[in-house]
């Protein structure tokens, strides 16, 4: 690759960057943190994505790839091996419980749609569906936090009826973590894919956007909430359209690896006064 293309591709990266610095910087993060993080990712797809006849990349070649010394690949790549660089975003039972009430048959109405629960019985119940699904979590603690973040409502005769299927994290370390994980992450590997000189046409993911430059700014506020909606409507549609496909299967016995699916959906207005490019 010619110089000129190195630039272009080093110019757009400090653009993206300038998000990741602002998160950086909040939460006191300085550079030579995050610069050990940058080295673990080149030490770790230069030594699985780049070898030869499917066989890890030696010391010797990734030192040459990525400018970094051997003695430095070599500790970094012990590191990696240990699992000292692996990131785990958990689902939580609340998250858990929600997606089973809106997908299981058991706890749905005729409609397919969430159907208001007893909090006790046998089957059906609210209290099943904790016992089936949200671990070890009693069933009136989930019912608690639940009302509490106002995700479900009781009425008098106890019947609990759930009002949202998504929980959005109060805490903006969490937040922070999950939009990190499931929404840049799958965006920019979704790049890095159809930018391989060496794919096959049409093996590509889909990656579509749509812009316009010419929103009046008394007609923001308005669209912002419409676009909110619409991609609110279409996150749904997908979530059931995933569940429709899913296959049940035994977790702590299911030694098979199955790829994530995912679709990511976002409304984007720049507000950085400082990001330098032109559409």
């Amino acid at each position: 690759m010619d110089e000129s293309q190195q630039k272009k591709i080093l110019d757009a990266l400090q653009l993206v960057l300038r998000p990741v610095v602002k998160i950086l910087l909040r939460y006191g993060i300085g550079y030579n943190a995050f610069a050990e993080v940058v080295k673990t990712a080149f030490v770790d797809v230069g030594s699985t994505d780049f070898g030869i006849r499917g066989r890890p990349t030696n010391i010797s070649r990734v030192a040459v790839m990525t400018g970094l010394t051997r003695k430095e690949v070599r500790r970094l790549r012990t590191k990696i091996e240990t699992g000292a660089d692996e990131v785990v975003i958990k689902s939580t039972p609340i998250t858990e419980i929600l997606t089973k009430w809106y997908s299981e048959n058991g706890f749905l109405d005729n409609q397919g749609r969430p159907r208001p629960l007893k909090y006790s019985g046998e089957t059906g119940s609210f209290s099943d569906l904790v016992k089936r699904f949200g671990g070890d979590v009693p069933a009136g603690a989930m019912r608690t936090e639940l009302k509490r973040m106002n995700l479900v409502a009781e009425n008098d005769d106890g019947v609990l009826t759930v009002k949202s299927r998504t929980m959005r994290p109060h805490d903006s370390t969490e937040n922070l973590m999950n939009g990190l994980v499931h929404n840049a992450y799958p965006l920019l590997a979704t790049i890095a894919r159809n930018s391989e000189h060496d794919k096959v046409p049409g093996e590509g993911n889909a990656q579509f956007v749509t812009y316009s430059l010419s929103i009046k700014e008394s007609d923001r506020t308005r669209l912002k909430r419409i676009s909110s909606d619409r991609l609110s409507e279409t996150a749904v549609s997908f979530d059931d359209l995933f569940t429709a496909y899913e296959t049940p299967s035994d977790k702590e016995n299911d030694d098979s690896v199955n790829p994530v699916v995912m679709v990511g959906l976002y409304y984007f207005e720049e507000i950085d006064p400082h990001a330098k490019y032109k559409w």
